[in-house]
C-alpha cells in the first residue's frame, strides 16, 4: 500500500467524519481500503471509475484487473485476496433475522465490544447488499506505564469545561518533534516489538485542535513523523487511559469524497458479484474499538527506569490533557492502519 496515498485517503475521510462528529473518532483507513478493494473486484461502469481513483495496495491493483469472464467466482477472489467471505442472507423474507445474524457476527469479532451495529428497522426487504467492516485493536506498549503512577487529572474539552480522567504517566525516551509554526508537538510511542507506533499530535492550546486539522495535510504528517525529522528526547508524558468505540455508515462520507456512484441504485453495477440486476452497496458500515491503557510487555517493564534520574532542566513535557489527534502506523511499510481523535472522555 502506498503510504502517502493511504494516508491521504484516511485523512480526507477523517475530515468528512469530523464535520459531522464533535466527539471522539477512530477508524482504520487500511481496513476500509481493503473493503473498497473488494468492491473494485467486480464493479463496473461509473462506480468502477470512481473506485479506481482510491489508493490501493499492489495486491488490490492486481486483483482489480481480473476479468469477469474468468471461471472463478467472486467469492473465490474475496477469500483469496482478502481472507474474507460473502455471507448470503435472506433480506426479502427474513430481514430482521438477517440483521440479528450480522450483529451477532460483529459482536463475536469484537469480543462483545461492538453490539447492535444495525439497530431495529435499519434493514428491510429492499436491502440487497450490506458491507460490514470491523476493527478491534488493543496494543501493548514497548515500555509500559506503571499503574501506580496513574492518577486522576483534569482533561479540558475547552477552556471552560473539563472532565476527570485517569492519567497515565512516565518519563522516558520517545521520538519527538516540536512544530513551532503550527504551535503543536508530535510524539511517537512504540508498541511491543516496535512493529507499530502510536503518534500523537498535540496542540499547545486547549482549543487549538480544529485549527490544526484545517492546516494539516497528509504530506506534512509524513514529513513531521519521518525518522530523520523526529529526535529521541526524554519526555515527561501524560496520556489519558481511554477507550474509543464507534461505528460509521460511510455512505455519506465516501460520497462526499467522490465515491457516491458506488452507492447509487441507478449507477452502480455489481453484476460481477451477482447476475441479478440492481445490486448496489446499500450500506457500508465500519465498526471500530481501541483501548489505550498502561499495559506493556513483562520483558520491557523495567527498561525505562533509568530515565527518571534525568536532570529536571533537560526533558520535554507532553501532557495530553486536552483534545489531540492520534494515528497508529506500521513502521516498516510506513502505512497508517488506524486514525483517531480524542476530544472527550
Amino acid at each position: 500500500m502506498e503510504s502517502l496515498g493511504a494516508l491521504t485517503f484516511g485523512f480526507n475521510l477523517f475530515k468528512e467524519l469530523n464535520r459531522e462528529n464533535n466527539g471522539n473518532i477512530f477508524f482504520s483507513p487500511a481496513s476500509i481500503l481493503a473493503a473498497v478493494g473488494m468492491l473494485l473486484l467486480r464493479t463496473r461502469g461509473a462506480p468502477a471509475a470512481q473506485l479506481q481513483k482510491v489508493p490501493l495496495s499492489e495486491k488490490d491493483t492486481d486483483s482489480s484487473r481480473i476479468k469477469a469472464e474468468e471461471k472463478e467466482k467472486y467469492l473465490d477472489y474475496v477469500e483469496k485476496y482478502y481472507h474474507a467471505s460473502l455471507e448470503p442472507v435472506d433480506f426479502v423474507n427474513a430481514a430482521d433475522e438477517s440483521r440479528k445474524k450480522i450483529n451477532s457476527w460483529v459482536e463475536s469479532q469484537t469480543h462483545e465490544k461492538v453490539k447492535d451495529l444495525f439497530p431495529d428497522a435499519t434493514l428491510s426487504s429492499t436491502t440487497k447488499l450490506v458491507l460490514v467492516n470491523i476493527v478491534h485493536f488493543k496494543g501493548q506498549w514497548d515500555r509500559e506505564f506503571k499503574k501506580e503512577h496513574t492518577k486522576e487529572e483534569e482533561f479540558w474539552l475547552d477552556k471552560n469545561t473539563s472532565k476527570p480522567v485517569q492519567m497515565m504517566t512516565q518519563r522516558n525516551s520517545f521520538s519527538f518533534t516540536l512544530l513551532k509554526d503550527l504551535q503543536a508537538q508530535i510524539l511517537g510511542i512504540p508498541y511491543k516489538n516496535s512493529d507499530l507506533s502510536m503518534f500523537v499530535l498535540l496542540p499547545n492550546d486547549i482549543d487549538g485542535l480544529e485549527k490544526i486539522i484545517n492546516e494539516v495535510s497528509p504530506e506534512k504528517l509524513v514529513e513531521w513523523t519521518n525518522p530523520g525529522r523526529m529526535k529521541e528526547r526524554t519526555v515527561d508524558l501524560h496520556l489519558p487511559r481511554f477507550e474509543v468505540e464507534d461505528s460509521y455508515d460511510l455512505e455519506a462520507a465516501l460520497g462526499a469524497m467522490g465515491l457516491g456512484n458506488a452507492f447509487s441504485e441507478l449507477k452502480a453495477d455489481y453484476s460481477g458479484m451477482s447476475p441479478r440486476s440492481g445490486l448496489h452497496a446499500q450500506k457500508f458500515l465500519h465498526g471500530s474499538f481501541v483501548v489505550v491503557s498502561e499495559e506493556g510487555t513483562e520483558a520491557a517493564a523495567g527498561t525505562g527506569m533509568g530515565f527518571a534520574v534525568t536532570s529536571v532542566l533537560n526533558y520535554e513535557t507532553f501532557h495530553c490533557n486536552h483534545p489531540f489527534l492520534f494515528f497508529i502506523r506500521h513502521n516498516e511499510s510506513n502505512s497508517v492502519l488506524f486514525f483517531g481523535k480524542f476530544s472527550s472522555p
